[in-house]
């Protein structure tokens, strides 16, 4: 399948209006998918919204805070009542966070669980019978190189994204066989909001000539396109100078 067979397809993307998750969003509307653009900030989903359809592109824009279940399931029914199937999910949603276990704040701890890993699993919780009926489906996890390595400074964040990489191997098990296909995708430092906002990724921004939002959005459409009978199960993206 070429970039050109995603033309007509529908599908979810998670934390749609920011970032990686703007950057996938645009580019798969730019090759013809119709995507449901789930995002918690409603004054950013409108924004992102207009702006694209300055460009010539169109979502289906929802509201939606992948911590609750309702939400996606939601999500879900909006894509299935609009376009009838739905044939990817990129559960790219996040936060992070920087301190220590002696230091952090555990309220902020479990906003990041909640939407980096409980977030993932409802989102996939609440496409996948569609797609197992479907005998079709791609489901795409946002994980991260801080999901292969232990280093100090987001001991929460890196739990959350160790999580992410196990239930995506988990996934991958519950579904050979059904049609439906499972992609990791590990990324090291990209230049998004998300990551400047890290007062713990600065020294990395200015030193490690970082991955942009534009690459993983490229790399989520090379695994979207490729045969039906091969999946992709993990790709991990570094910047060069990136050792860890």
């Amino acid at each position: 399948m070429t970039e050109s067979g995603l033309r007509g397809t529908a599908g979810i993307v998670t934390g749609a209006a920011s970032g990686i998750g703007a950057a996938v969003t645009r580019a798969l509307a730019g090759m013809g998918a119709h995507v449901v653009a789930a995002e918690f900030n409603q004054a950013r989903l409108a924004e992102f919204s207009a702006a694209l359809a300055e460009e010539g592109g169109e979502v289906e824009p929802v509201v939606a805070d992948v911590r609750k279940i309702a939400d996606l399931e939601r999500v879900r029914d909006v894509c299935l009542g609009r376009f009838g199937r739905i044939d990817f999910a990129v559960a790219n949603a996040g936060l992070v966070d920087s301190g220590t276990l002696a230091d952090g704040d555990p309220e902020r701890w479990r906003a990041v669980i909640e939407t980096n890993l409980l977030g993932v699993a409802y989102t996939v919780r609440a496409v996948l019978p569609t797609m197992l009926e479907q005998g079709d489906g791609h489901i795409v996890l946002l994980a991260s190189v801080s999901g292969r390595v232990a280093y100090a400074g987001e001991p929460i964040y890196a739990a959350s994204k160790w999580g992410v990489v196990g239930l995506g191997h988990a996934l991958r098990k519950e579904t050979v066989g059904t049609g439906v296909r499972v992609t990791l995708i590990e990324p090291g430092m990209v230049d998004t909001p998300l990551t400047r906002a890290n007062p713990f990724a600065h020294e990395w921004l200015e030193t490690s000539h970082p991955l942009q939002d534009a690459d993983i959005a490229r790399a989520i459409l090379f695994v979207l396109t490729q045969p039906k009978t091969m999946a992709i199960n993990e790709l991990t993206l570094r910047p060069i100078t990136q050792e860890h």
